[in-house]
C-alpha cells in the first residue's frame, strides 16, 4: 500500500455527503440483513409448530438437553458463535463484497435443507449449519456499512439498515400465525415459514452486482487504484446531486496487516474486554424475549393461535425502533442511547411480569421490542466504529461471538428459570442482564458522535 492512499482514501470518504447512491448501497446491504434477521427470530415463530408436530418438546428433563425447543435456540447460536469467533477474519482477508454474497448463499441452502428434516437431531444440525453463515454475514454487513458511512451520518445508516432488516420479523411472525397452526400439500405449516426465507435469501444475492467493495479494505490491501476508482465514481454522484465538496481533512494513515493479537494490546484491550462483557449480557436479556415470546405466552395459558396472534401484533413494532433512532440517533452520543434503551428494556420487562389482558400484554410487548430494537441498531454501529480497517471484521466477529455463545447458554438457562418460576421469573432475567449492560457501556464506553473511524481507532 502506498503511505498516502489509506489518508487520501478515507479522507476523500469521511467528507462526502449521504447522496441518494449512498442510501442505495446501504439498502442491498440492508436486503441481505433482512433475510438473516428473518431466519435470526425464525425460532420464536416455529417454535409451537415444531411442539406440535412432536419434533420438540417445550421443556427438558435435563439441563442441556437437545430434543427441546432451548436445543433448537442453542444450535443455531452455537453456529452464530462459530461464525463470528472462527470465520470473523475472512471478511478482513477476502474482501467485504464477497463475503457478503458468498454467506447469503451459504444461508439459503442450509435453511432449505433443514425445512425438510423430521427429527431433532438432524433439524439442530442444520440449523447449526445455518447459523455458521449467518455469523458471519451479519459481521461483514456491520463493517461494510461503518466503512461505508461519512461520521455525521453512521448513526442514521445504520438506523435505515435496521429498519430494512427488522421489516422481517412481522413478515415471519405473520407467516408464523397464518402458517404454523397448518398443514398444507400434506406438510406441516413451520416448514413453509422456513422455506420463504430461504427463497428470499436466493433473491436477495442477485442484487449484489450493484454493490462495490469497500474503498478502505481495497487501501488497506494495496489496491489502492480501485479504491480510488470508486471514491472518484461517489465523488462525481454527490457534485451531480449539487454538493460542494470541501477538502479532504489528512489523518494518520493505517500500515501494514493487522493480527488477532492486537485487539489483546492497547489502545483495543479495554475496548475488547468491555465489549465482550456488552455481549455477554445484552443477547441474554436481547433474546432472551425475542426468540422465546410465543413461548412465554403459551406457558401463561395462552393458546397457540391467540399467542402467536399477540406475537404478530407485538412484531409490527420491530421496525419502528430503528425508525424513530432517525429523528435522533446522530445527535447523541452512542453509547448513552444504548445504555439508555438497556434501562428501558429492563423497565418493559419488569412491567410485563404484571401485564394481564390483551393490551397489557401487547403494550408490555410493543414498549420492550421498540427499546430492544433501538439498542440493536446502536450497538451495530457502535462496535466497528471502535477498532481500525485492518482488524475491524475480526474484532467485531470476536467480540460479537460471545452474545452467541450467551444466547445459547442463556437458551438453556431460560428453559429452566421458565419451568420452575414461570414468565415472571424470565422478565426478572431480562431485567437483570440489562441493567449490567447499561452500567458496562455507561461507565467504560468510549465516545465516538461525529469522529472520523480512524480517529476512534486510533
Amino acid at each position: 500500500m502506498a503511505p498516502d492512499a489509506g489518508v487520501s482514501i478515507a479522507a476523500r470518504l469521511e467528507r462526502l455527503p449521504a447522496t441518494r447512491g449512498f442510501w442505495r448501497r446501504v439498502t442491498v446491504l440492508s436486503l441481505g440483513g433482512f433475510f438473516e434477521f428473518y431466519d435470526l427470530f425464525l425460532a420464536a415463530y416455529v417454535a409451537p409448530g415444531l411442539v406440535k408436530s412432536g419434533i420438540l418438546t417445550t421443556t427438558t428433563p435435563g439441563l442441556f438437553g437437545t430434543t427441546g425447543v432451548a436445543g433448537f435456540v442453542a444450535s443455531f447460536f452455537f453456529g452464530l458463535f462459530i461464525g463470528t469467533a472462527l470465520f470473523g477474519f475472512v471478511a478482513d482477508r477476502m474482501g467485504r463484497r464477497i463475503i457478503f454474497t458468498g454467506s447469503l448463499l451459504w444461508y439459503a441452502a442450509a435453511s432449505l435443507v433443514m425445512a425438510f428434516q423430521q427429527d431433532a437431531f438432524s433439524l439442530n444440525l442444520w440449523r447449526f449449519i445455518c447459523g455458521i453463515g449467518i455469523g458471519v454475514e451479519l459481521v461483514t454487513i456491520d463493517t461494510y456499512i461503518a466503512e461505508l458511512s461519512p461520521p455525521a451520518w453512521r448513526g442514521r445508516a445504520f438506523a435505515y439498515a435496521n429498519i430494512i432488516q427488522f421489516a422481517a420479523i412481522p413478515v415471519v411472525a405473520l407467516l408464523g400465525w397464518l402458517l404454523v397452526p397448518r398443514t398444507l400439500f400434506g406438510l406441516d405449516g413451520w416448514r413453509f415459514v422456513v422455506m420463504a426465507g430461504s427463497v428470499g435469501a436466493v433473491l436477495a444475492w442477485f442484487v449484489r452486482a450493484r454493490l462495490p467493495e469497500s474503498p478502505r479494505w481495497l487501501a488497506q490491501h494495496g489496491r489502492s487504484q480501485e479504491a480510488d476508482a470508486i471514491v472518484e465514481a461517489w465523488e462525481v454522484e454527490a457534485r451531480l446531486e449539487g454538493a460542494q465538496l470541501a477538502e479532504p481533512k489528512p489523518h494518520s494513515a493505517e500500515q501494514g496487516r493487522g493480527s488477532f493479537w492486537e485487539i489483546w494490546k492497547p489502545p483495543y484491550l479495554g475496548r475488547t474486554i468491555m465489549l465482550i462483557a456488552f455481549n455477554l449480557f445484552q443477547a441474554a436479556g436481547y433474546y432472551g424475549f425475542a426468540s422465546w415470546v410465543p413461548t412465554l405466552l403459551i406457558s401463561s395459558g395462552i393458546t397457540v393461535p391467540k399467542s402467536l396472534g399477540y406475537t404478530f401484533l407485538i412484531a409490527i413494532a420491530a421496525p419502528i425502533g430503528p425508525a424513530l433512532g432517525l429523528l435522533f440517533t446522530d445527535q447523541i452520543e452512542r453509547k448513552w442511547i444504548i445504555a439508555g434503551a438497556a434501562l428501558a428494556i429492563a423497565a418493559s420487562g419488569l412491567a410485563f411480569t404484571r401485564a394481564h389482558g390483551l393490551f397489557g400484554v401487547i403494550a408490555c410487548g410493543v414498549s420492550l421490542t421498540l427499546a430492544n430494537n433501538i439498542l440493536s441498531f446502536a450497538y451495530h454501529g457502535y462496535q466497528p466504529e471502535l477498532f481500525p480497517t485492518r482488524i475491524r471484521a475480526r474484532a467485531v466477529g470476536f467480540v460479537y461471538s460471545f452474545s452467541r455463545l450467551s444466547t445459547m447458554f442463556s437458551a438453556f438457562i431460560i428453559a429452566a428459570i421458565l419451568k420452575s418460576f414461570g414468565a415472571p421469573g424470565v422478565f426478572v432475567f431480562i431485567a437483570g442482564c440489562m441493567g449490567v449492560v447499561a452500567a458496562v457501556i455507561g461507565i467504560f464506553g468510549p465516545r465516538t458522535k461525529d469522529l472520523p473511524l480512524e480517529k476512534i481507532s486510533q
